[in-house]
């Protein structure tokens, strides 16, 4: 069964920068993915039509969001697919303001929401990786390998 892509959505082209983690992780574990510019503001028809129709391409869709951070909470809105949350920090608030605004979804319509900026990018991708390893055996035992060689760059120095 082919692997269908991890789509990495973003709310504006400036945010290309916080993604490099994630962008790294997916290359290092062989996971196809798509970057799109959609914002929840500036493009509404555009992310609701990309948000209905994603599960004919995606498996996952992370979603990173700086300022009221919407994007990731009207893409969950719909579709059925896990959306992870990265909150950017474009603010003068630096991403306390996205943290608070992805978390806080209503009840039913879910966003999983990793840390702020640069290291949520890399734990999403992670994230990402372990939901479909749930379908994929592989992808399994890619990242217990991982997780192994982490344990042993903290027992080995």
């Amino acid at each position: 069964m082919a692997m269908k892509k991890v789509a990495i959505v973003l709310g504006s082209k400036s945010d290309l920068e916080y993604i490099e983690g994630a962008k790294e992780v997916f290359e290092k574990f062989g996971i196809p993915y798509e970057i799109k510019i959609l914002s929840a503001h500036r493009t509404p028809e555009e992310t609701a039509k990309f948000a209905k129709y994603a599960e004919e391409e995606f498996e996952v869709i992370i979603a990173a969001a700086g300022y009221a951070a919407h994007l990731p909470g009207v893409i969950a809105a719909y579709t059925l697919l896990p959306v992870i949350g990265i909150p950017i920090p474009s603010s003068d608030l630096k991403g306390v303001d996205s943290l608070l605004s992805i978390v806080q979804m209503p009840s039913g319509i879910p966003v999983a929401t990793v840390t702020i900026g640069k290291a949520g990018a890399k734990n999403a991708a992670y994230l990402a990786i372990e939901i479909m390893a749930l379908k994929y055996p592989k992808l399994r035992e890619l990242l217990k390998q991982e997780r192994e060689k982490m344990k042993q760059k903290v027992l080995n120095g």
